[in-house]
C-alpha cells in the first residue's frame, strides 16, 4: 500500500477473508502458501453461504478447482459447480433476450444503453459465466418511457406495481421493473442512472460516449468505459457494497485502460468525490490494487477512509438492505446514505423529502382531486407516523 490507513477488519469472519483471497488476481502463490492453514478449520456451510450471498461463486469455484480441490469437501465443490453451471445458462438466456430487446427498441427508434448484465460481464471478465446477473438494466431517454412500456407489455412483460402519489415515482425512483412470467426474465427500465438528487450526465452525453458490445451478433450499446466505472461505483456505494461482486467489478475495471483525466473531470462535474474515494480505499485495501497515483488526493481524505470503514459493516456478515430488514440495519443505512452525499446533494435531498409519497396517502386517504393538500400536510403526517411508532 502507498498510504498508511488500514481498514479495521477484526469483525470480518475468516471465511470471508479467504473468499477475498480467492478472488484476487495474481494471488495463486499466496493461496498455495496458506491453503492448508486456511481450510483446516473452515466452516464450509458458512463459506458456501457467503460465496452465494456475495455472488462471487463462479470465480470461487474455478479458483478452488484449480488450487485446492483436495482440501475442499466434495459436496462443497459439487454445490459450487452446480451453481456455476446454472449461472452460465442464466447468462446465456439473458444474452439472448438482451439482443432481442435491443433489436426491438432499435426497430422502434428507441435508443437504449445496457447498464449491467451479460454485456458488462463480457466487458469486465471476457467471459459471461464469471459474473452473475438476475436481470437486464436498460437506460432510455425519459421521453420514450410510455413507448417502451407499451412495447414490453405487448411482448408479454408485466409491469411492477408501485404505489404513487402525484406521480412522485419520477422524483423518488429512477427505474421501474417489468417481469416476463414465461421467460422468467426481469427488465429494469431506467430513465436516470441514479436516484435524485445525484447529479449525472444527460442521456445525449452518454449516448455520444457509448460503446458497442461484440458479445452478440446484433449490436448492443452500453456505457463508455469512464461512464461505466463511475456508474458501477455509485451503484455499489449506494448499496453499501453488501455484495463483494460489485467491488470485484471495480477491481476489474481498474485493470482496464481508463482515461483517468476524463474520469477526474467527471468526478468533479458530478460530485462523485466521496463515492470514488470510498471505492478507491476499499479496492486498495481489500484487493491490493495500487491506484494511488490516479486518486491519491481522494485516498488520503478522511471522508473516503471513514466511508470505506462504514461499508465494512455491510460486508462482515450476510446482510440485505431491501425487503424485511431490522430497525438497526435500516437506521444505519439511512445514516450511511446521507453521509455519502455532498453538501449540495444533502440540501436537495431535504427539499425532495417534502414531496408527498404513498405513506402519506396510507396515513390519511384523500380524494384524488385533493392530493395537492398532501404538500402542506406532509410534515404533520410524518410527525404523526413517528409519534404513533413510538407510542405503540
Amino acid at each position: 500500500m502507498d498510504h498508511k490507513f488500514q481498514l479495521d477488519l477484526t469483525l470480518m469472519p475468516k471465511e470471508l477473508k479467504v473468499l477475498l483471497e480467492l478472488i484476487k488476481d495474481n494471488n495463486d502463490e499466496h493461496i498455495y502458501q496458506h491453503k492448508n492453514e486456511w481450510f483446516a478449520s473452515m466452516d464450509w456451510n458458512y463459506f458456501l453461504k457467503l460465496a452465494m450471498h456475495h455472488r462471487i461463486y463462479p470465480l470461487v469455484y474455478l479458483k478452488l478447482k484449480e488450487v485446492a480441490p483436495e482440501l475442499v469437501p466434495s459436496q462443497v465443490l459439487q454445490a459450487l459447480q452446480m451453481e456455476y453451471k446454472k449461472n452460465t445458462f442464466q447468462m446465456l438466456h439473458l444474452s439472448g433476450e438482451m439482443e432481442r430487446v435491443s433489436k426491438l427498441f432499435t426497430e422502434n427508434k428507441i435508443r437504449s444503453l445496457f447498464l449491467k448484465g451479460p454485456v458488462v460481464a463480457y466487458d469486465l471478465y471476457g467471459d459471461i459465466s464469471l459474473r452473475t446477473s438476475k436481470d437486464l438494466d436498460i437506460l432510455i431517454p425519459e421521453t420514450d418511457l410510455a413507448k417502451t412500456e407499451n412495447l414490453l407489455l405487448l411482448e408479454g412483460y408485466e409491469k411492477e406495481k408501485v404505489p404513487t402519489v402525484l406521480n412522485e415515482i419520477k422524483w423518488r425512483h429512477h427505474h421501474i421493473a417489468y417481469f416476463h412470467p414465461k421467460k422468467k426474465i426481469q427488465i429494469e427500465i431506467h430513465w436516470r442512472l441514479h436516484p435524485r438528487p445525484m447529479k449525472e450526465p444527460k442521456f445525449e452525453e452518454l449516448w455520444e460516449r457509448k460503446r458497442t458490445s461484440t458479445l452478440t451478433k446484433l449490436p448492443v450499446s452500453f456505457l463508455g468505459r469512464e461512464d461505466l466505472v463511475l456508474y458501477l461505483i455509485a451503484h455499489g456505494a449506494r448499496h453499501g457494497w453488501f455484495r463483494l461482486r460489485w467491488l470485484k467489478d471495480i477491481d476489474q475495471m481498474f485493470q482496464q485502460e481508463i482515461n483517468y483525466k476524463k474520469v477526474s473531470l467527471f468526478i468533479k462535474e458530478y460530485q462523485h468525490q466521496r463515492l470514488v474515494g470510498q471505492a478507491s480505499v476499499l479496492t486498495s485495501e481489500l484487493f491490493n490494487r495500487s491506484i494511488y497515483a490516479h486518486f491519491s488526493d481522494l485516498l488520503q481524505r478522511a471522508a473516503s477512509q471513514n466511508l470505506a470503514q462504514k461499508a465494512i459493516y455491510y460486508m462482515q456478515e450476510i446482510m440485505q438492505i431491501h425487503g424485511e430488514v431490522s430497525e438497526e440495519v435500516l437506521s444505519y443505512h439511512k445514516r450511511y446514505l446521507f453521509s455519502l452525499k455532498s453538501i449540495r446533494q444533502k440540501v436537495l435531498f431535504t427539499i425532495i423529502s417534502f414531496y408527498p409519497n404513498p405513506l402519506d396517502e396510507a396515513t390519511l386517504t384523500l380524494p384524488k382531486k385533493l392530493h395537492l393538500l398532501y404538500f402542506p400536510l406532509r410534515p404533520f403526517l410524518w410527525t404523526w407516523r413517528k409519534t404513533k411508532k413510538i407510542l405503540f
